[in-house]
């Protein structure tokens, strides 16, 4: 190994007790490949095995807590005791690789496609998401939850965290990212509400505090062995009004409190400038570091490609890196590192190897056809006579 890259392999041990062997983590993808009941199929097992052996934890695709949560197709689900078996399958097949791993949970809220939730889009409030490009129809407003139904989510994110304890699992993380639900009720662009969910910063933090408290009160209940909890989020939106980072930064030093085994830092690229804050010339990962001064482990991702950006990102403060798309163009990325063997990454989805690299035909279809998603090798030529 590069001794430069020594960083990367140290072990580590969560306030919770659970022990990861190294700082690398697979990132939460979604792929597109259970079946049509929510149970995870072989074809998934198959796709984390190949990319558990290494890493020192997988982050599984998210699961849905609710019925109405759901927000992809092909997502397998946690909502009821009758998914235990099939998240018991992906528990046993990660750690079998020798890899922690954490089911993330979630729930949709207004992005959940309508058709995959009998038309019950749900949110904080009745504001419909932004999409990009003009040539794309309106999104639907969807429709504004009580707050009998708030608190109900609330105890359904302890309920499937109580699942994934029956499953085995090494801990949950909860999913406040990506312009879900719990970011919906965080964001003034999505949440108007004027009761004890809506309205000021602090009021707006109440849904993803709450979720917190309920599932930290499922571990200390259920769990018997060392269980991990950790918290994902966007620290910014480009709507406006929208989250800042200064807002993200009183919601961070607010769960740094809270004693959660990590922070998971939700960027597209890890050295990344704020949009709006009141330190526009400091990354935003550092600015969360800094804000959380110790107080909780932090995870960072977001086009980490190469062993030295992954340095780069525990250089920054952090204590793991998390990787995406490098470990879908490459499944060995983590031993090559170890071993020496950088030259020999795969910094393209080589487009004939999908038996090779051992990736589900919707997820397949999804990497080869949307563009700008993963760089691509070229097919051979037809050979002409």
């Amino acid at each position: 190994m590069n001794p430069k890259f020594q960083t990367l392999f140290q072990p580590i041990t969560l306030r919770s007790g659970v022990q990861l062997d190294n700082r690398v983590v697979l990132a939460p993808m979604t792929n597109f490949s259970s079946d049509a009941q929510g149970n995870v199929t072989d074809d998934e097992l198959a796709y984390y095995a190949r990319r558990s052996n290494g890493v020192g934890l997988v982050l599984t695709a998210c699961t849905n807590v609710t019925r109405n949560g759901q927000g992809f197709p092909g997502e397998f689900a946690g909502y009821d005791d009758r998914f235990v078996p099939s998240l018991t399958r992906l528990a046993r097949t990660v750690q079998g690789e020798g890899a922690k791993v954490m089911l993330q949970i979630f729930h949709a809220g207004r992005m959940a496609p309508a058709a995959l939730v009998d038309g019950d889009v749900v949110s904080a409030s009745a504001v419909a998401p932004v999409r990009d490009g003009a040539e794309q129809a309106p999104a639907p407003a969807p429709r504004e939850l009580s707050g009998e139904e708030v608190e109900e989510i609330v105890r359904a994110f302890g309920e499937t965290t109580r699942r994934a304890i029956e499953s085995g699992y090494d801990g949950v993380e909860i999913h406040g990212a990506n312009g879900y639900l719990i970011q919906q009720f965080f964001s003034p662009h999505s949440n108007r509400r004027t009761d004890r969910w809506g309205g000021s910063l602090e009021a707006r933090m109440a849904f993803p505090l709450a979720v917190v408290d309920e599932v930290q009160r499922v571990v200390a209940e259920y769990a018997r062995t060392p269980f991990a909890v950790g918290y994902r989020f966007s620290p910014e939106e480009p709507e406006t009004p929208g989250i800042t980072l200064d807002d993200s930064l009183t919601l961070v030093d607010a769960l740094a409190d809270k004693g959660l085994d990590y922070l998971h830092v939700s960027l597209m690229e890890y050295a990344s400038l704020p949009r709006r804050a009141s330190d526009t010339a400091q990354s935003r990962l550092e600015q969360i570091v800094a804000k959380v001064a110790g107080r909780t482990p932090v995870m960072g991702v977001g086009s980490v490609h190469t062993p030295e950006q992954a340095t780069q990102v525990l250089d920054m403060g952090a204590e793991f890196v998390a990787l995406g798309r490098e470990l879908l163009m490459d499944p060995d990325w983590v031993a090559k590192v170890r071993e020496g063997r950088e030259a020999e990454l795969e910094t393209v989805l080589d487009v004939e190897g999908q038996d090779r690299l051992v990736i589900a035909t919707p997820l397949w279809n999804a990497l080869v056809n949307t563009p700008g998603w993963l760089p691509l090798s070229k097919k051979p030529e037809a050979v002409t006579a």
